[in-house]
């Protein structure tokens, strides 16, 4: 089944998510060669593709699990928990409609 990870970022915690981000990536291409990475991205924290110096608000994943225990022990392991950059994660069920 599908699980939507929605996290939100610490403030001011840009120069930790950038140390994190080759851990946190890692991590993400591995669900993706697995197949069951559907989406992911970072929430920008202004109105921009690149925001620059303002960073990011949290974070988005779509990603497919075996139950939502699996898939809360998967955001729980994190690097961007263990590096302070998340202050809030929430997993739920998620059903894909469309396109």
């Amino acid at each position: 089944m599908l699980y939507a990870i929605v996290a939100l970022d610490h403030p001011n915690s840009l120069e930790n998510r950038l140390a994190a981000r080759p851990a946190h990536l890692a991590r993400l291409n591995a669900l993706k060669d697995e197949g069951r990475l559907k989406l992911a991205g970072p929430f920008p924290a202004v109105d921009s593709e690149d925001p620059g110096a303002a960073g990011f608000s949290g974070s988005m994943i779509v990603a497919e699990f075996v139950d939502l225990p699996t898939a809360k022990a998967w955001a729980d392991a994190d690097p961007y928990v263990a590096a302070g950059v998340y202050r809030e994660v929430t997993v739920r069920p998620f059903k894909a409609v469309l396109p």
